[in-house]
């Protein structure tokens, strides 16, 4: 019988995908399907609609919209070019300056804002024609800005991170927003190695000389932008409020300097909230779906099948994490980024803990794992955003993206095989 559900799922799901069902519609509709064959009709009704409301009771979950509005604040509110000027400040000396300038500011507004998206859009609009008028190919200035958005979701704040910390059972919020810092710089230095290579191949120069002076004015006008981060990952570790609170605070922190900035006025709050609720409402409807295909995967027994087939492979912990990785990699080219956390989570898991790694260091894993699905066809939500800013085409993007993914490969194994990477700050500040 179990078989006979599992065949449910698999082909339902997929074949509403290649169908081009929505994926939260899809994920949802093969869980009931797979209810239906399994529990009978009113069951699976009743245990679909339990299971879609209790997974959205979660206090851990407010953070999420809150993160999303004060991403949509920053997006708007000037924060983005203060740190684009800020960054070509410190960096126009070197080689090929304009694409580690790029690097460097998503590096910091996906920090700052936790988006992916929003660091491709507002630091792309205005990297990406800036590239291409000093004499950047503009697919390449496209690659570079859809490979270095990805990091703020390893650099905390990070939405998808509070998503692992309900998929893993509660992992530490805090633990798992310290323990991403070094992956994620670690990301970006590697494409800026990879940029500064490319620079020096295509004879991209350097930007204009800067003046000390003038890096410490762009310092002191960034200031304010970077002490989002102190705030909320201060506040956070030092125990004055959770991941959810802190959220609120970087909405209204995000809000008072914006309009302080002046670069949004009350008159732009209703839109910049309307924006915010349908992103939130994407996100947490496919968080819901997801909760619900959890369980009936659980109900039928696959992780633990899944997990004693691997286990019966091969009892080498290297070999096991490799070949999790790889199946990773190729969940994150066919699914989003949220409901492959949630869905593969429980799978992989009980398999790492059974080979003794830490949940907050396998959360790392996953996520900077599936952050490079992002950049890839044909779901990749980062890398439409990218092509569109640039005003380009996906298969013109392709070629110049491979040496980024190739870094952002070898820095993931790198992260797999070196626990203290992503252990280290946690012990230090919460042990």
């Amino acid at each position: 019988m179990e078989t006979a559900e599992i065949l449910v799922l698999v082909i339902s799901f997929a074949g509403m995908l290649l169908l081009g069902v929505p994926i939260a519609y899809s994920i949802g509709l093969a869980t009931l399907a797979t209810m239906l064959v399994s529990i009978g009709t009113w069951p699976a009704l009743t245990t679909q609609a339990q299971r879609i409301a209790t997974g959205l009771d979660s206090f851990a979950l407010l953070a999420i919209p809150f993160f999303i509005l004060a991403g949509q604040i920053m997006n708007q509110g000037g924060m983005a070019r203060r740190l684009i000027d800020f960054a070509r400040a410190l960096l126009g000396l070197l080689p090929g300056a304009l694409a580690h300038i790029n690097i460097m500011a998503s590096m910091l507004f996906g920090a700052i804002s936790g988006s992916a998206v929003a660091a491709a859009s507002a630091v792309g609009g205005i990297m990406t024609p800036q590239m291409e008028k000093d004499g950047y190919d503009r697919n390449y200035a496209a690659a570079v800005n859809i490979t270095s958005a990805t990091t703020g979701l390893v650099i905390p704040p990070s939405n998808i991170l509070i998503v692992y910390s309900l998929a893993s059972g509660g992992a530490s919020i805090a633990a798992l927003f310290l323990a991403g810092y070094l992956p994620g710089l670690l990301v970006g230095v590697s494409l800026m190695v990879v940029a500064g290579v490319l620079a020096l191949r295509r004879k991209y120069g350097a930007s204009k000389v800067t003046e000390f002076k003038k890096i410490f004015w762009r310092f002191l006008d960034a200031i304010p932008s970077l002490t989002l981060l102190i705030v909320v990952m201060g506040g956070i570790v030092a125990g004055f409020f959770t991941a959810t609170e802190a959220a609120a605070v970087a909405v209204l922190y995000a809000l008072i300097l914006a309009l302080i900035y002046r670069e949004i006025s009350f008159r732009d709050l209703p839109q910049i909230l309307i924006s915010a609720s349908g992103t939130t409402a994407v996100v947490l409807l496919l968080v819901a779906t997801s909760v619900g295909m959890s369980w009936i995967m659980a109900y039928v027994n696959i992780p633990q099948q899944l997990t004693e087939s691997i286990l019966g492979l091969t009892d080498n912990g290297i070999v096991i994490m490799l070949l999790i990785n790889i199946i990773l990699l190729c969940v994150g080219v066919f699914m989003d980024i949220t409901p492959a956390v949630l869905i593969f989570t429980p799978i992989f898991l009980p398999i790492a803990i059974t080979l003794g790694i830490d949940p907050i260091h396998f959360g790392i894993i996953i996520v900077l794992n599936l952050c490079i699905g992002l950049c890839t066809p044909p779901v990749g939500s980062v890398l439409f955003v990218g092509v569109g800013v640039a005003k380009t085409r996906i298969s013109q993007v392709t070629r110049p993206l491979l040496p980024f993914f190739i870094a952002m490969i070898i820095t993931l194994m790198v992260v797999t095989y070196v626990p203290g990477l992503s252990l280290w700050l946690p012990e230090l500040f919460l042990d």
